[in-house]
């Protein structure tokens, strides 16, 4: 009874409208940066800083979720691909790519302020989203179950606040143009 209880809560889960939103946002965005060159700067800005509030608000409505699988999904994304997405915004922003951020040690925020990257920070990003996004693609339910709770939890532990750091810097270029 347990197992079809699980089975029947994970095919509720994958296809819940939160979860559709929240993988449809992930796409978007992922396509976003893999065609970032096909785009003007101030244009791509523009997109970029409308789908990523989106983003942030899909993920955060996700229910939290227990991995139905003993491993982690499988990883899709190469370092050829990440680096093709961080070259690909970094030459598109040129130098509006840098920006100064506060150093944030386990929520405490502090004195040392360094610098960023906006390509940096959203290619960390696409990594997560298109690890995701492939997984998801099979079209094997306990992997796509599970590859949206990784992308989840990876948010809380790391992603969410790059998304939000990025979005202030963008943000910043925006208004200073």
């Amino acid at each position: 009874m347990h197992d079809f209880f699980s089975y029947i809560d994970m095919k509720n889960f994958i296809y819940a409208d939160s979860t559709i939103s929240f993988v449809t946002a992930a796409a978007q965005t992922c396509l976003l940066v893999e065609h970032c060159q096909e785009h003007e700067k101030d244009e791509w800005r523009e997109q970029i800083l409308r789908i990523l509030p989106v983003l942030y608000l899909r993920t955060r409505l996700l229910e939290v979720q227990e991995l139905m699988m003993e491993e982690e999904p499988q990883r899709f994304v190469t370092e050829e691909d990440y680096n093709y997405a961080l070259i690909g915004m970094r030459e598109l922003l040129g130098q509006d790519d840098a920006y100064l951020d506060v150093f944030v040690d386990q929520g405490i925020y502090t004195d040392e302020v360094q610098t960023a990257y906006i390509s940096e920070g959203i290619a960390d990003i696409y990594q997560e989203l298109k690890d995701m996004a492939a997984a998801f693609q099979t079209g094997q339910e306990p992997i796509m179950h599970d590859a949206v709770v990784v992308c989840h939890e990876a948010f809380d532990a790391h992603w969410g606040r790059k998304l939000l750091a990025v979005m202030r810097a963008l943000h910043e270029l925006r208004v200073e143009n």
